[in-house]
Protein backbone atom coordinates (compact mmCIF):
# COMPACT_ATOMS: atom_id res chain seq x y z
CA UNK A 1 0.00 0.00 0.00
CA UNK A 2 0.83 3.22 -0.95
CA UNK A 3 -0.27 6.98 0.73
CA UNK A 4 -1.66 9.10 -1.86
CA UNK A 5 -2.49 13.10 -0.65
CA UNK A 6 -5.17 14.77 -2.60
CA UNK A 7 -5.55 18.22 -2.47
CA UNK A 8 -8.35 18.79 -4.91
CA UNK A 9 -11.44 16.94 -7.14
CA UNK A 10 -10.68 13.14 -5.84
CA UNK A 11 -11.40 14.92 -2.32
CA UNK A 12 -14.69 13.66 -0.23
CA UNK A 13 -17.63 15.82 -1.66
CA UNK A 14 -15.69 16.66 -4.14
CA UNK A 15 -16.18 15.98 -7.91
CA UNK A 16 -14.19 13.36 -9.03
CA UNK A 17 -14.01 11.58 -5.25
CA UNK A 18 -16.19 8.67 -6.67
CA UNK A 19 -13.30 7.22 -8.72
CA UNK A 20 -11.49 6.26 -5.08
CA UNK A 21 -14.86 4.35 -4.38
CA UNK A 22 -15.01 2.41 -7.45
CA UNK A 23 -13.47 -0.81 -6.68
CA UNK A 24 -12.91 -1.80 -10.54
CA UNK A 25 -10.19 0.94 -10.16
CA UNK A 26 -8.26 -0.75 -6.79
CA UNK A 27 -8.63 -0.18 -3.24
CA UNK A 28 -8.55 3.46 -1.59
CA UNK A 29 -9.11 3.68 2.02
CA UNK A 30 -9.42 7.19 3.71
CA UNK A 31 -6.64 7.69 6.91
CA UNK A 32 -7.07 11.51 7.64
CA UNK A 33 -6.76 14.83 7.05
CA UNK A 34 -3.68 16.89 6.80
CA UNK A 35 -1.66 20.01 5.09
CA UNK A 36 1.37 19.67 3.31
CA UNK A 37 4.50 20.36 5.86
CA UNK A 38 6.00 22.78 3.16
CA UNK A 39 4.27 26.04 1.85
CA UNK A 40 3.06 25.39 -2.30
CA UNK A 41 1.19 27.31 -4.74
CA UNK A 42 -2.76 25.67 -5.12
CA UNK A 43 -4.01 27.30 -8.02
CA UNK A 44 -7.27 26.85 -9.99
CA UNK A 45 -5.81 27.45 -13.40
CA UNK A 46 -6.70 26.35 -17.33
CA UNK A 47 -9.77 26.59 -19.31
CA UNK A 48 -11.62 23.94 -17.20
CA UNK A 49 -10.44 25.48 -13.61
CA UNK A 50 -9.10 23.03 -12.30
CA UNK A 51 -7.19 23.10 -8.86
CA UNK A 52 -3.30 22.55 -9.45
CA UNK A 53 -0.83 22.00 -6.98
CA UNK A 54 2.58 23.99 -8.68
CA UNK A 55 5.90 22.31 -7.75
CA UNK A 56 7.00 25.30 -6.30
CA UNK A 57 8.06 24.26 -2.32
CA UNK A 58 8.37 27.46 -0.21
CA UNK A 59 5.92 29.58 -2.11
CA UNK A 60 2.16 29.71 -1.31
CA UNK A 61 0.33 28.31 1.65
CA UNK A 62 0.47 24.61 3.57
CA UNK A 63 -2.35 23.04 1.61
CA UNK A 64 -5.30 21.17 3.27
CA UNK A 65 -5.91 17.54 1.68
CA UNK A 66 -6.62 13.92 2.45
CA UNK A 67 -4.84 10.85 3.29
CA UNK A 68 -5.45 7.94 1.38
CA UNK A 69 -3.83 4.45 1.80
CA UNK A 70 -4.15 3.18 -1.90
CA UNK A 71 -3.41 -0.38 -3.42
CA UNK A 72 -0.83 -0.74 -6.98
CA UNK A 73 -4.21 -1.29 -8.88
CA UNK A 74 -5.47 2.06 -7.82
CA UNK A 75 -1.80 4.31 -7.73
CA UNK A 76 -1.93 3.05 -11.28
CA UNK A 77 -5.30 4.15 -11.89
CA UNK A 78 -4.64 7.40 -10.56
CA UNK A 79 -1.08 7.58 -12.49
CA UNK A 80 -3.75 7.18 -15.92
CA UNK A 81 -6.87 9.59 -14.12
CA UNK A 82 -4.36 12.52 -13.59
CA UNK A 83 -2.52 11.91 -17.24
CA UNK A 84 0.67 11.56 -15.40
CA UNK A 85 3.41 12.31 -16.39
CA UNK A 86 2.13 14.84 -19.24
CA UNK A 87 -0.44 17.28 -17.18
CA UNK A 88 0.73 15.94 -13.77
CA UNK A 89 3.88 14.35 -11.97
CA UNK A 90 3.67 12.18 -8.41
CA UNK A 91 6.51 12.88 -6.90
CA UNK A 92 6.63 12.30 -3.27
CA UNK A 93 6.29 15.25 -0.46
CA UNK A 94 6.24 15.70 3.33
CA UNK A 95 2.34 15.44 4.84
CA UNK A 96 1.76 16.81 8.62
CA UNK A 97 -1.29 14.69 9.81
CA UNK A 98 -3.64 16.89 11.50
CA UNK A 99 -6.11 13.86 12.43
CA UNK A 100 -5.80 10.40 11.62
CA UNK A 101 -8.20 7.22 11.37
CA UNK A 102 -7.58 3.69 11.00
CA UNK A 103 -3.87 1.70 11.37
CA UNK A 104 -0.62 3.83 11.41
CA UNK A 105 0.45 6.70 13.24
CA UNK A 106 -0.77 7.43 16.67
CA UNK A 107 0.24 11.10 16.99
CA UNK A 108 0.19 14.08 14.78
CA UNK A 109 3.48 14.10 12.47
CA UNK A 110 4.69 14.00 9.40
CA UNK A 111 4.70 11.13 6.49
CA UNK A 112 5.61 10.91 3.08
CA UNK A 113 2.63 10.70 0.81
CA UNK A 114 2.54 10.79 -3.14
CA UNK A 115 0.94 13.68 -4.62
CA UNK A 116 0.44 15.20 -7.90
CA UNK A 117 1.55 18.21 -8.61
CA UNK A 118 2.19 20.48 -12.22
CA UNK A 119 5.58 21.39 -12.47
CA UNK A 120 5.14 22.22 -16.41
CA UNK A 121 2.27 25.34 -16.26
CA UNK A 122 2.20 28.74 -18.10
CA UNK A 123 4.12 31.31 -16.34
CA UNK A 124 1.18 33.37 -15.34
CA UNK A 125 0.47 30.88 -12.89
CA UNK A 126 2.68 31.51 -10.59
CA UNK A 127 0.45 34.99 -10.03
CA UNK A 128 -2.80 33.86 -9.48
CA UNK A 129 -4.43 33.57 -6.17
CA UNK A 130 -2.86 30.81 -4.12
CA UNK A 131 -5.13 29.06 -1.72
CA UNK A 132 -4.74 27.22 1.07
CA UNK A 133 -7.68 24.21 0.83
CA UNK A 134 -9.91 23.40 -2.53
CA UNK A 135 -13.74 23.29 -2.94
CA UNK A 136 -15.07 22.94 -6.14
CA UNK A 137 -18.16 25.63 -4.67
CA UNK A 138 -16.14 27.67 -3.10
CA UNK A 139 -15.95 31.30 -2.80
CA UNK A 140 -13.42 31.15 -5.70
CA UNK A 141 -16.13 31.20 -8.15
CA UNK A 142 -14.31 29.51 -10.67
CA UNK A 143 -16.78 26.55 -11.44
CA UNK A 144 -14.93 23.43 -11.89
CA UNK A 145 -15.95 21.78 -15.17
CA UNK A 146 -16.25 17.96 -14.96
CA UNK A 147 -14.44 15.57 -17.33
CA UNK A 148 -17.80 14.29 -18.79
CA UNK A 149 -18.41 17.65 -19.85
CA UNK A 150 -15.08 18.70 -21.54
Amino acid sequence: MALVFVYGTLKRGQPNHKVLLDGTNGSAAFRGHGHTAEPYPLVIAGEHNIPRLLNLPGKGHRVAGEIYAVDKQMLRFLDDFEQCPHMYQRTELSVRVLQWEGPGPAAPGALQCFVYSTATYAPEWVHLPYLDSYDSEGQHGLRYNPRENR
